[in-house]
């Protein structure tokens, strides 16, 4: 059995961290991964003792080229799913910006991403906007 919503996006941000997978949930495994903890990334910024809005762009972006290198930026047709609105409330609110941070930097990068919104799909590609 095939889902539809086969690669999401997950957040995980804490006062110190901010990491961006791309998850396949038809078998659990994590596609594309970045994080402020790699050192390459935590030393191209400063972030002193919390990651901004700043560290997050960073991260979709350097996300968005993984998953280009990996052959993933258009999920294989279907795109990349993401709730904000779900990942704004289990980050709490102060955290949104990040979240759109993350998301926007995606989309900026050319990746697919189906955003969604009160049970409607709302499909969101860069690509044809410009």
């Amino acid at each position: 059995m095939t889902l539809l919503k086969r690669y999401v996006l997950k957040l995980f941000i804490s006062l110190k961290y901010i990491t961006a997978n791309v998850v396949d949930r038809n078998n659990g495994r994590i596609l594309a991964s970045a994080s402020t903890v790699e050192h390459d990334l935590k030393r191209s910024f400063e972030c002193g003792r919390t990651c901004n809005a700043k560290a997050a762009t960073v991260v979709g972006e350097v996300l968005a080229m993984r998953l280009r290198t990996e052959g993933l930026d258009q999920g294989q047709g279907r795109g990349i799913y993401v709730d904000v609105n779900k990942e704004i409330s289990r980050k709490g609110f102060q955290s949104r910006t990040k979240v759109w941070a993350v998301v926007n930097a995606m989309r900026n990068s050319g990746i697919k991403l189906v955003l969604e919104d009160n049970n409607e799909d709302v499909t969101t590609d860069h690509s044809r906007q410009q």
